[in-house]
């Protein structure tokens, strides 16, 4: 997209930035913050809040103004390609050549209609995916709350934030009540942050460690707080990104890279073809008119003008197979890129992750960790001890642990006809599910024991605590960090019993699971002496057992290993992103074996030296795992990679990932609760957000390109073959074997037709299993060019042979040229299935499997039949009917091309026993 197209939403005061009026306000008090911004805590007077909009800008990010149908039209006739065909259909008209001229320009406003129509109906859908900042914010104004579309919120607003509510704008906190925000639009990491208003920061402090702010964009997911705008729009860090990203032109595609070589390739070839024609033409004293009529023949025999045509249906084609496989496509040229990939630089959270805090560890104080099965908030999933099941006494501890989780605890977990139904904090959720898989469920727990106090978490005090009825007495139950539970405790349960509590032990325990990434909370409980009229308090909480610790992770999709493994047998590298701590990371990427060991691990600090170092290169080459990076970070890494060597695939979700998204080749958004500076910035969007979907659209992108692969053969190799025709011709002073308009009907009519539906040649079933292209190399390696050569010698030195017998018996040029043609139709006719594989014979492809292009070629056939019988097309083409002996004699000739194809994949197989 290009600069022109972004709209500037905040009018011509982009460079009046709140961040001069209060450079860094993460590192100033509440009240510095306040006087800096000229505001107080009873928030803006009305007028001065609608001078501020005037002065910094309404709050809205940047827009991409959506191409008009025309500019989409316009912009397929913008490929070296195309321009060629043009200058053969003007060179054409320039010597009154009508029919060819139409014919060429036919084809050139045929595909310009296909891909406009792919495109913008691609654009059209993108568009939907249109909400990003808050509709309507609460703010303080004049000491009273007003609700206000959040467009005009201005710097100095006192905002108030409330659990659900998205943040409007960066602010700076001036109180917080067990603040939690959901920052991994941003940061990419997963746990909410626990925020605290009088917390002030160095300067250097990463995004997601500033617990004294909150931005916009982000989701309050527990507690209320009141904080000052410091930023709105474009000066927000959402802004800032998406400014930065949608105003840049995107990598090029790999086929576009290609296609622009391939078409170089193709106008050279003619340029020399027609000077040594004209050559050979002028020595033998042929007038102008006849010169220039061959070099039209020569440029259209040479030209692939099916191309253009082919090449766009074959990856519309791509774009509707991936649209089934949960990838949609922004842009048409974008659905080989994926399958040209050699990296996937993937975004940890919700991607390979299902981005939801689970349960995935249980230890008993003493015992060894159980493992919890399952994904996400539906309690599908067992818990399991090292043994297996749990026995009975097992149980008995289990159901201690399971009660005091759904008794201390404000969330809600559900069935409705929709299916699960969860909200509430995502600890208080996750234990939720935990406990439905050992059977024990909050709202039975609470009638049987009903809460009658409760102690609410606190960023302060770590813990929370309810106080509930178990039969005449009152019990405590208590769950909170380790170092906050092992004071209140004096036993620990055990599976032979409550024993007196061993807090080094326990402490140990703790460190096993945060090691391996895991978010560490203990649970406790016991009874409570509590004297009448007394309000339950801290002070009650001594005495207690502690019940045992969990450890909560945000796991792995189901299909996230399999899909890496699958990239590593197709040889594309996988490489994470997150925001998350390094030890996470790790396990993270254990599991997946991403990582042979932790040298592997990149952090944001160790980025930050190795690019002030200039070593950015050689960290990249083995690093695969990188952790605690910000947005320029990301894009610093991609760029490394590029220049290493490698076609990038970036996925994403939040706008942190936007810049990176935009350097790769190919951009790949998620769909499912993804920002609209990520769609905007990619090429692809996975519906489903799965890590898996990216690997179909691998699968997909390879069977895309090896179709193109296909038909730029087909038409090279026949055209290579009309060249050696005419060349021999050429070379003994024979006439033209063929005609332009001849050659315009080959080109255009039967291959038109079989290109066409070798474009729905499905795959041969073993694109994973192949190694991914070099990024150098050419649409025209070695294999093609031995292939190309082959067969344009085989099929044009037949039918130079043809037209040469047909003359020497005394038919006409007319006739001569008349069989000549038939024999190049069923040539092309048999030659088609040739190009179905590179590699495998004819025999072993099942003609069913694509019935398109079986009906397709006799459709060609009989269409060229049907053409001799019809007079004015008969005419014009200068053909005529034929005996059926004539036709057999022809197809015996025809199928010479097949018998030579075969033994040169016979032989390509045994020097290279991979491609059997």
């Amino acid at each position: 997209m290009n600069g022109e197209n972004m709209q500037d939403a905040n009018g011509d005061r982009r460079g009046a930035g709140t961040a001069s009026v209060c450079p860094d306000p993460h590192t100033l008090t509440p009240e510095a913050v306040l006087e800096c911004l000229q505001t107080s805590r009873h928030g803006l007077a009305h007028g001065d809040a609608a001078s501020r909009i005037g002065r910094y800008g309404r709050n809205r990010l940047p827009a991409v103004r959506p191409a008009r149908l025309g500019t989409v039209l316009l912009a397929q006739f913008r490929s070296p390609l195309i321009y060629v065909l043009v200058a053969a259909a003007l060179i054409s008209a320039l010597i009154q050549e009508w029919s060819d001229a139409a014919f060429i320009s036919a084809v050139l406003l045929i595909n310009a209609l296909i891909g406009t129509t792919q495109e913008y109906s691609a654009q059209r859908a993108a568009e939907a995916l249109k909400r990003l900042v808050t509709q309507t914010c609460r703010v303080l104004r004049e000491g009273d709350t007003h609700e206000i579309d959040a467009e005009t919120l201005a710097p100095g607003d006192i905002l108030l934030l409330d659990t659900g509510e998205r943040v409007p704008g960066d602010a700076r906190l001036l109180s917080s009540n067990d603040l939690e925000v959901d920052e991994s639009l941003l940061t990419g990491e997963s746990a909410a942050v626990l925020k605290d208003a009088e917390a002030v920061c160095n300067r250097e402090a990463f995004l997601g460690d500033r617990r004294n702010m909150v931005y916009a964009g982000t989701l309050v997911t527990r507690g209320r707080g009141v904080a000052v705008v410091v930023g709105t729009g474009l000066d927000t860090e959402l802004g800032r990104i998406a400014e930065d990203v949608l105003g840049k032109p995107p990598a090029k595609p790999p086929l576009l890279v290609r296609m622009e070589k391939f078409t170089h390739w193709v106008a050279l070839t003619v340029a020399v073809a027609a000077l040594l024609m004209a050559g050979v033409a002028l020595s033998r004293g042929l007038p102008l008119t006849e010169i220039f009529l061959l070099a039209v023949a020569l440029a259209v025999s040479v030209i692939p003008e099916g191309l253009p045509v082919a090449l766009t249906v074959a990856l519309a084609i791509g774009m509707r197979r991936m649209a089934r496989r949960h990838v949609i496509i922004r842009r048409l040229v974008a659905v080989e890129a994926l399958g040209s990939c050699t990296l996937i630089a993937t975004d940890k959270t919700g991607t390979l992750t299902v981005n939801q805090l689970t349960v995935r560890r249980i230890a008993f104080p003493g015992g060894a960790e159980w493992e919890v099965t399952g994904e996400g908030p539906e309690p599908d999933g067992v818990i399991l001890t090292p043994r297996g099941m749990p026995g009975a006494s097992e149980e008995e501890v289990l159901g201690r642990l399971c009660l005091a989780a759904v008794l201390d605890n404000e969330g809600f977990l559900g069935h409705r006809e929709q299916g699960w139904v969860q909200h509430g904090d995502a600890v208080d959720v996750a234990l939720l599910v935990m406990a439905h898989k050992a059977g024990v469920v909050r709202a039975e727990s609470l009638n049987a024991f009903p809460e009658l106090a409760a102690i609410p978490f606190e960023s302060g005090r770590l813990f929370s605590a309810t106080l509930n009825q178990v039969g005449n007495d009152h019990w405590a139950f208590v769950k909170g960090a380790v170092e906050r539970l092992l004071p209140m405790c004096g036993t620990m349960a055990t599976l032979e019993g409550d024993r007196p509590l061993d807090a080094g032990a326990i402490e140990q325990q703790a460190l096993a699971l945060a090691r391996q990434g895991y978010r560490v909370l203990a649970l406790a409980s016991g009874r409570v002496d509590l004297e009448a009229g007394a309000v339950f308090s801290e002070e009650h909480l001594e005495g207690l057992t502690l019940l045992g610790l969990v450890g909560m992770i945000d796991p792995l999709r189901p299909e996230a290993k399999p899909a890496v493994a699958t990239c590593r047998q197709a040889g594309i590298e996988v490489v994470m992103f997150t925001g998350d701590h390094p030890a996470t990371a790790a396990a993270i990427a254990r599991e997946l074996e991403m990582i042979e060991d932790a040298g592997q691990i990149v952090s944001g600090p160790q980025l930050r030296e190795a690019i002030e170092a200039g070593r950015l290169d050689r960290l990249t080459q083995r690093a695969r795992v990188f952790a605690r990076v910000d947005p320029g970070q990301k894009l610093e890494i991609v760029q490394s990679l590029q220049r290493n060597g490698h076609f990038v695939a970036v996925s994403g979700d939040g706008a942190n990932d936007a810049p990176a998204l935009r350097a790769a080749q190919v951009g790949v958004a998620m769909g499912q609760g993804g920002t609209d500076v990520a769609r905007e910035t990619a090429s692809l969007v996975i519906t489903d957000n799965n890590f898996s979907s990216i690997v179909a659209g691998v699968e997909e992108g390879r069977i895309a390109y090896a179709n193109v692969r296909k038909v730029i053969f087909l038409l090279i190799s026949t055209g290579a073959a009309e060249l050696v025709l005419f060349l021999l011709a050429l070379l003994t002073a024979q006439p033209l074997p063929l005609l332009a308009v001849q050659l315009l009907w080959l080109n255009l009519v039967t291959n038109g037709i079989q290109d066409v539906a070798l474009a729905f040649e499905p795959g041969e079933g073993d694109e994973l299993r192949r190694p991914p292209r070099s990024p150098r190399e050419p649409i025209f390696d070695r294999l093609m060019v031995e292939r190309v050569i082959i067969s344009a010698l085989t099929v044009g030195s037949v039918a130079f042979l043809l037209f040469q017998w047909l003359l020497g018996q005394g038919y006409s040029v007319e006739e001569a040229r008349n069989g000549t043609l038939l024999l190049m139709v069923l040539f092309e006719n048999i030659h088609v299935f040739n190009c179905r594989s590179e590699t495998r014979s004819v025999f072993m492809l099942n003609p069913w499997r694509n019935r398109i292009l079986l009906f397709g070629t006799v459709a060609a056939q009989l269409i060229h039949i049907g053409a001799m019988y019809t007079p004015w097309i008969r005419d014009v083409l200068g053909i005529q009917p034929v005996s059926l002996q004539h036709w057999l004699q022809l197809l015996g000739l025809a199928l010479t091309v097949l018998l030579v194809m075969e033994i040169h994949k016979a032989l390509y197989r045994w020097r290279h026993p991979r491609a059997r």
